[in-house]
């Protein structure tokens, strides 16, 4: 048995460390009302979003996964979906896709019931209920083993590889040790380290999936970059991680793999599906902040760990976005939105296993309830969905 945390056992044995209502849309023509309903009832989150039509092939597969995998993320007790009821991506299909969860659940379509108006009222009444049912919900003791974390960060700079991201990676190690699951992404910006991460690898069926993924994800960027007729638009990595002291696309990827620690990696599961294996996870997707973590939402993730030397404070709907920084001055000047000042190992007032385990028991205080800075601001930027480039 492993650490232990208080969290909200679902009807299919997940555990949310969460207790909320998620609105959401199937199709951007239904997210006004979506929101709309969301604002009416506490511990309501819209998930507002531009598609759910007009897309086809893997694009809107990837769409279609993205929404129910989200609409089946443990942190939410129950979920209302709004349709338009004319779109590609069908509310009856979303729903569908999230019944399998046991959560509550109900459907609005703003085309069968009249108007929008009568959708949000309707909708309004749904979440309503549903909210009176999970008031009465109380946290139990659960096993740190049911917990899975997104891996990610943003706005680095040299203090990220050299101190955040390793400090936790210490975390990541600790959790997957004792039966939870971290889940690193961002392949866009491990480029150059696939050999490295390859031998980490629980056999050689996973070591061939981890470099076909980042290789694939290369000769994607390339197609991209290619026909560019302004040469910055080429960088790989933004302007503030250069003003930051990065100085290129490998480095950064050299400290961004730190994130996932030592532990050996089971499996590589694609964008808007579910790892099917529990441990550290590498999910195929891209290095946008949102994008990724959205996907690792959509693969169940509860919390989200996101150092960032530069500094940001965007958050995610309804998920604890726990933001660590290895920069000192950014701490002190963005105390507000930073929960873990990781500049302590630069400073020598602690070490980096010391910082480590402060990231770990933060991890479990926000499991257990604890807001994180995000959270209190009402930070939820970070929801956005991946639209497949070629």
């Amino acid at each position: 048995m492993g650490d232990k945390f208080l969290g909200y056992r679902r009807e299919n044995g997940s555990i949310g460390v969460r207790n909320q209502i998620a609105i959401i849309p199937s199709v951007f023509c239904s997210a006004k009302v979506a929101q709309r309903i969301a604002q009416n009832v506490p511990n309501a989150v819209p998930f507002t979003h531009p598609v759910g039509c007009s897309q086809v092939g893997e694009d809107l597969e990837i769409t279609a996964k993205t929404l129910i995998g989200v609409g089946r993320n443990p942190n939410f007790a129950g979920v209302v979906v709004v349709g338009l009821g004319c779109e590609r991506f069908t509310p009856a299909e979303l729903a569908h896709g999230i019944a399998s969860t046991g959560k509550m659940l109900e459907t609005v379509v703003i085309q069968d019931i009249g108007d929008s108006i009568a959708a949000i009222e309707q909708g309004t009444r749904y979440a309503r209920h549903m909210q009176q049912t999970i008031s009465l919900q109380r946290r139990e003791e659960c096993d740190v083993s049911e917990l899975m974390i997104g891996l990610n960060c943003g706005g680095s700079d040299t203090t990220s590889g050299l101190v955040a991201n390793p400090a936790l990676g210490i975390a990541s190690d600790k959790l997957v040790a004792q039966g939870g699951s971290s889940i690193l992404t961002e392949l866009t910006e491990l480029i150059g380290t696939e050999h490295i991460l390859a031998r980490r690898a629980v056999n050689e069926d996973v070591a061939a999936d981890i470099l076909n993924a980042i290789r694939t994800m290369e000769e994607r960027l390339k197609r991209q970059t290619q026909n560019s007729s302004n040469e910055k638009r080429k960088n790989l990595i933004s302007t503030g991680n250069f003003d930051g002291g990065l100085s290129s696309v490998v480095e950064k990827s050299l400290g961004g793999m730190k994130k996932s620690g030592n532990a050996q990696f089971v499996e590589v599961f694609k964008y808007g599906n579910y790892p099917t294996k529990k441990g550290l996870l590498l999910l195929d997707g891209p290095g946008h902040d949102g994008e990724v973590t959205t996907g690792q939402v959509a693969a169940g993730a509860q919390i989200v760990c996101f150092p960032t030397g530069r500094g940001t404070p965007s958050g995610f709907p309804g998920v604890p976005v726990i933001k660590i920084t290895g920069n000192p001055r950014t701490y002190e000047r963005m105390k507000e939105n930073l929960d873990i000042n990781a500049g302590t190992v630069i400073t020598g007032e602690k070490s980096l296993q010391q910082v480590g385990e402060e990231i770990y028991q933060e991890i479990l205080a926000v499991a257990s309830g604890k807001m994180t800075k995000a959270e209190v601001l009402g930070h939820d930027e970070q929801f956005c969905i991946w639209r497949m480039p070629d």
